[in-house]
């Protein structure tokens, strides 16, 4: 029987490109997983897709039936409204962050993936939660590259 995961994810980016960071809450039955990661040089949306495939990358099985609460459009949309597969079919041409995008579609193939944008600072407690994750990895004295990001 599939395994019914819950993953709540935020990024966030001071300046926009400058440094960010993500949150992830995973919830599957009893057991709870927090991560977070701060980048020295990166956008809001990069943060916001990376939330969302460290959280599947994180899952120790495949086939699970997940359920992603985001606060971006920019990712909620690309999936849901079928954007993201036209832009697949044309190797993501003139498109942002298409380093993320793959990585994204590789690891969302392994499972069954559905999407529900929930307005961002609307005190979801897990929302909320991710936000203070993302913000406090972004102001890390230890921040990583974001090598798609600084290669662009």
């Amino acid at each position: 029987m599939p395994h019914n995961i819950t993953l709540y994810t935020d990024g966030a980016a001071s300046g926009n490109p400058g440094p960010g960071g993500f949150g992830v809450v995973l919830l599957s039955g009893p057991h709870r997983k927090e991560i977070a990661q701060g980048y020295r040089h990166t956008t809001n949306n990069r943060m916001e897709l990376l939330a969302v495939i460290t959280g599947l990358e994180a899952l120790k099985t495949e086939g699970c039936n997940v359920t992603v609460y985001t606060d971006s459009r920019y990712v909620a949309d690309a999936i849901e409204k079928g954007w993201l597969f036209a832009w697949e079919k044309k190797n993501f041409a003139g498109k942002k962050n298409p380093d993320l995008w793959k990585r994204f579609l590789q690891v969302y193939r392994k499972h069954k993936v559905k999407f529900i944008w929930v307005k961002g600072h609307a005190s979801i407690p897990e929302n909320e939660r991710c936000d203070f994750l993302a913000v406090q990895a972004s102001q890390s004295r230890v921040l990583s590259e974001d090598e798609g990001y600084e290669r662009e």
